[in-house]
């Protein structure tokens, strides 16, 4: 048992943290098996599945839940597998990304202001 003020506090906040973490594996963990199954039984969703378990697997790497390197290897694998048994498309994270930047429209920029300079008498 923790004996200072800080390291009980430390405890506590571990303890969070371990119960946010557990659960966004457990999420991951589903959405990928939601889309192994959904290529195996070749089923109308795949597309949904599979986009799906990218946006968890990208969360969980960004939370540092799990490594980045690993839910890299997990996406090329559920992709492999897709392209394996033939099923639908493959998912189009570009796509989204690219529709996400046409809907921010730049704004127009002010043109630069010259400064004159004041001449000595």
């Amino acid at each position: 048992m923790p004996l200072t003020k800080s390291a009980k506090k430390a405890l506590k906040v571990d303890r969070q943290k371990k119960s946010v973490n557990d659960l966004t594996r457990a999420k991951v963990k589903s959405a990928l098996k939601g889309a192994r199954l959904a290529i195996d039984n070749t089923s109308t969703d795949v597309k949904e599945k599979i986009d799906a378990a990218y946006r968890e697997l990208d969360l969980a790497a960004k939370k540092n839940v799990i490594h980045k390197n690993r839910a890299s290897r997990l996406k090329s694998r559920l992709a492999k597998k897709l392209a394996k048994s033939g099923a639908e498309t493959k998912p189009e994270n570009k796509a989204i990304k690219s529709e996400e930047k046409a809907e921010k429209v730049k704004k127009p920029t002010k043109a630069p202001v010259k400064k004159t300079t004041a001449k000595k008498k």
